[in-house]
């Protein structure tokens, strides 16, 4: 199954993490990849993901937000670290192993242009149908939208970003 979360409000990654502890609390395994947030940038969920047993398996693979927040890196670097996680959770997903692959942020990774919509797509359709493969991320591309089985649009109503506020540790971050 392909389920999707997508939108500008908040909640796509929490919502991913919720699912993960759901498939965890059931005896699945899950596989769970992030596509921008890196390992130099520490958010609230990372200490608990990585202590959650050997039933899953986190990997932080971006190098940061993409030319914003101070990023200096260049585009070549950012997409050659996309590329390589996306061919590990791909791995995952079609070893049979994971109930659950979350490819977190995938959907920003493709608006950048840093992973090919082409390739994703067809990956997608060789993925065997006893995984659940969950992508998050705003700008979830149309032809992701009408293959998915599920598709949850987090509508940002209102937000404190927008009076000025900055983020918070525990609850942006």
């Amino acid at each position: 199954m392909l389920l999707i979360l997508t939108g500008n409000g908040k909640g796509k990654t929490t919502s991913a993490i919720g699912q993960a502890i759901r498939v965890l609390g059931q005896g699945g395994k899950v596989f769970f990849a992030q596509f921008i947030k890196s390992e130099s940038f520490s958010a609230g969920e990372d200490k608990i993901l990585s202590s959650l047993g050997e039933n899953f398996h986190f990997e932080k693979g971006g190098l940061g937000f993409v030319g914003i927040l101070g990023d200096k890196l260049p585009v070549e670097e950012h997409k050659k670290k996309a590329e390589e996680t996306f061919l590990k959770a791909s791995k995952a997903a079609l070893s049979g192993i994971y109930k659950l692959v979350v490819f977190d942020e995938i959907n920003n990774a493709l608006s950048l242009n840093l992973l090919s919509e082409s390739a994703v797509l067809d990956f997608v359709k060789k993925v065997p149908k006893e995984t659940d493969v969950m992508f998050t991320g705003r700008n979830a591309p149309v032809s992701f939208i009408e293959i998915a089985d599920l598709v949850t649009d987090c509508a940002e109503i209102k937000h404190p970003f927008k009076e000025g506020v900055p983020g918070e540790k525990g609850r942006e971050f």
